[in-house]
Formats: structure tokens, sequence, C-alpha cells
């Protein structure tokens, strides 16, 4: 086949391919925008005990090894319960809970490595817990955490093209009906697609990362 053919079938079906991409990048921000909601403040939180930290990173760390078509398998029982055992919901957990390990690491390396001078003369100027947290802390921790952050995204725009075969949607879909119809031109756009948009989404977080980092340390970054 071609190179001109794989062209015109572009051309002639770009609305769908940009319909597809645009699904797919909301179920994979809505996923990996509730992890962070929670990955976050737990990376925080287990900074408090180091034995806490092992067992809650050790738990994210088995969740990821589990195939990502079985994790899908077991969702559809649990979520038919109400009556959403297939579509975007059991796709978003899936990929909520594979993006926790990233982000939680992430976040409690970066607050665990914090300057201890830094916490000191916080402190020596009356700051409180919250207020070191708020000013400090997180401020200095973000550049690592947004790292965590690409790092789930990206694994996840590639997770969520296998969601399509629990009815998602995305552009899993093209992927998936390229195999089924022996279409070497779906599956080819629909994966070249899917590599496009972890490019294109790493490339724009790695630009937010850069401008999250406190300019004294861009140098080191």
């Amino acid at each position: 086949m071609e190179f001109a053919e794989y062209g015109h079938y572009i051309a002639d079906n770009f609305p769908m391919i940009a319909r597809l991409a645009m699904e797919h990048a909301a179920l994979v921000f809505i996923a990996v925008g509730l992890a962070i909601v929670t990955g976050v403040p737990i990376g925080i939180l287990i900074t408090q005990n180091r034995k806490v930290a092992n067992t809650v990173i050790y738990i994210a760390s088995v969740v990821i090894t589990i195939p990502s078509i079985a994790l899908f398998g077991i969702m559809i029982p649990i979520l038919s319960m109400v009556g959403q055992g297939i579509g975007a919901l059991p796709a978003i957990i899936a990929v909520l809970l594979y993006s926790q390990l990233p982000i939680i690491r992430n976040t409690y390396t970066a607050v665990e490595n914090i300057n201890p001078a830094m916490r000191e003369a916080a402190r020596g100027i009356g700051m409180t817990h919250f207020q070191r947290l708020r000013w400090v802390e997180i401020p200095n921790a973000l550049p690592v955490i947004m790292a965590g952050v690409r790092t789930a995204v990206v694994m996840s725009i590639g997770i969520m093209a296998i969601a399509t075969y629990i009815g998602a949607g995305g552009l899993g879909s093209l992927i998936s009906r390229g195999i089924s119809q022996s279409d070497p031109r779906q599956l080819i756009v629909g994966s070249a697609a899917v590599s496009l948009l972890a490019i294109f989404a790493d490339q724009a977080l790695a630009w937010l990362q850069t401008r999250l980092t406190p300019k004294g340390s861009r140098a080191e970054n």
C-alpha cells in the first residue's frame, strides 16, 4: 500500500480522526486530573511516616503491574452493579489507578528531599506547617511532581487506547477496527495518532514544568 493512500485516508476522514483524538484526550485529562487531585495529597501525607509511605507506594506498584485488559475486565462486573460496566467510567477509573504510582512517588520524593535548611528558615520566621507546605515545600517540589504527571499522562494515553474494547471510545477504536477489518490504514493512522498525541502532551507538560520551576533552579533542571 502506497504512502499516498494513507494521506488520502487521513484527508477523507480527518474530522472523524480529530473527534476521536479530542475524545481520547478528554478521557485522559479527566482520569489524570482525578489522579492528581488524589495522588498529590497522598504523596504529601505519607511523608509523615516512612513505613506508611513504603506500604502505599508498594500497593501502587502492585496495581500498575496488573495487565490493563485484566483491570478493565475486573471493572465490568463491579461497575455493572450501578449500570456502568462498559464505557468511559471503567476506563477512567482504571487509568486513574495506573496514574497513582508516578504521581504519588514523585510527590513523596520531591517533598521528602526538600532542602532541610529551607524548612528551618521557614520555621525560623514563624511559619506554620501548612504555611511551609504552601509557600516553601510545594513550590519547590512542583518540577518533580510535574515529571510524575508527565509520565502518568504519556502512559495513560497508551492505556486508554486499549479501553476501546470496553466501549470507551477514543483513538483506540481506529486501531480496533483496523485489526478486526484487516485494514492497515485504520491501524497505522490510529497508532500514529496515539503516538503524536502522547508526544504533544509530553512537550506541553515539559513547557509547563519549566514554567513552574523556580527561576533559581532552572539551570539545574
